[in-house]
């Protein structure tokens, strides 16, 4: 592909402002447009002289983009790639890849049947801590894994509700943040074969939940807890803990505890715990820091979508890996609905 990667983008809110400034920096591509119906995205849009589009279709056919960023609201997802994919556009949807399993097979049969490549916006794979975080825990350095502990917990502000599609179903923690640390924990430790779960609106009093209590179960057998609630003051987050997103005042705390039968992680602090020898409880525990690289995953994903458009490398996230995230999460809300285990597994096979 010769010149400049042109590439739009759909949705003008925060997250597709954050593409639209890594666009500008970016050497590898320039913005076509964006499209957002919202009075203030067409403002922004002026103001910049960016061309400005109310719908998306009219900015695929207007401005012919070589490729697409699909971030709009989690319910537009599945139109907006559908329509991406029929005009032979490569997209880069944000996570979740759609809101339900059933859509997100129906976006890739679409994808297997058409060979136009989508990549889902589970940016956080491609942090290098991430992936180390991944080789020492798969790797055996703390030895068999048997339990994981995930917390997800701060305070959004209260004028983060004010866009209404925030506080209405598939508008809530689990879908918009949760995700993010379920892939993580699917990457890091393997597929989850089980779910159960508790939910709480209490704290807002939404449609949506604020607050989530899990217990997971790993394929290969460890056992993990994850605690969510986006309604109070705490560290305990990747967002607050990881200082991979500097808008974030960094918190030197732990959001995540990988246990083994060697040893311990925690997690974005990266201590190891163990034993210098046989050990036991009654022996000192020796504690070292473990050096893992860093980098701005977002400007990685826009780099690796360059290379999915000029079909130089294939999306590291495709529609079939997000769904199985997807998946998980909603095993997580029939759980809290019914009080059962919940395989993710099955879900997907319902919908197949």
């Amino acid at each position: 592909m010769s010149g400049a990667i042109r590439i739009g983008v759909a949705g003008a809110g925060l997250i597709g402002r954050k593409h639209i400034e890594l666009i500008a920096a970016s050497p590898d591509c320039t913005l076509a447009g964006i499209a957002d119906p919202s009075p203030e995205a067409k403002v922004f849009a002026e103001s910049r002289q960016i061309p400005w589009h109310a719908d998306h279709r009219a900015l695929l056919e207007r401005e012919a983009p070589d490729g697409m960023i699909v971030a709009s609201p989690n319910a537009l997802h599945l139109g907006m790639v559908l329509d991406c994919v029929a005009r032979g556009v490569p997209a880069l949807v944000e996570k979740p890849v759609t809101d339900t399993v059933a859509s997100a097979q129906r976006l890739a049969e679409m994808v297997r049947r058409t060979g136009v490549p989508v990549l889902v916006g589970h940016h956080r794979r491609h942090n290098p801590r991430i992936k180390a975080i991944r080789d020492k825990v798969a790797g055996g350095e703390i030895g068999e894994l048997t339990a994981v502990i995930g917390l997800w917990l701060l305070k959004k502000p209260d004028d983060y509700f004010d866009v209404a599609w925030r506080r209405e179903a598939g508008g809530g923690p689990l879908l918009i943040n949760l995700v993010h640390d379920i892939d993580n924990l699917r990457f890091i430790c393997g597929e989850i074969s089980e779910v159960q779960a508790m939910t709480s609106n209490r704290a807002r009093g939404f449609a949506v939940e604020d607050t989530a209590g899990l217990l997971l179960k790993f394929a290969g057998g460890a056992i993990g807890t994850v605690t969510l609630s986006d309604a109070t003051p705490a560290p305990w987050s990747w967002e607050l803990s990881s200082g991979e997103n500097a808008a974030y005042p960094k918190q030197d705390q732990p959001c995540y505890l990988f246990a083994g039968t060697k040893g311990a992680l925690s997690v974005p602090t990266m201590e190891l715990w163990s034993y210098p020898g046989q050990g036991g409880w009654y022996t000192p525990l020796s504690r070292t820091t473990v050096d893992v690289p860093s980098a701005d995953p977002l400007v990685e994903q826009l780099r690796h979508f360059c290379a999915v458009i000029a079909r130089s490398e294939v999306p590291l996230i495709s529609v079939e890996d997000a769904m199985g995230t997807l998946a998980v999460v909603e095993a997580v809300r029939e759980a809290a609905l019914t009080g059962a285990r919940i395989s993710p597994g099955r879900i997907m096979e319902q919908v197949a």
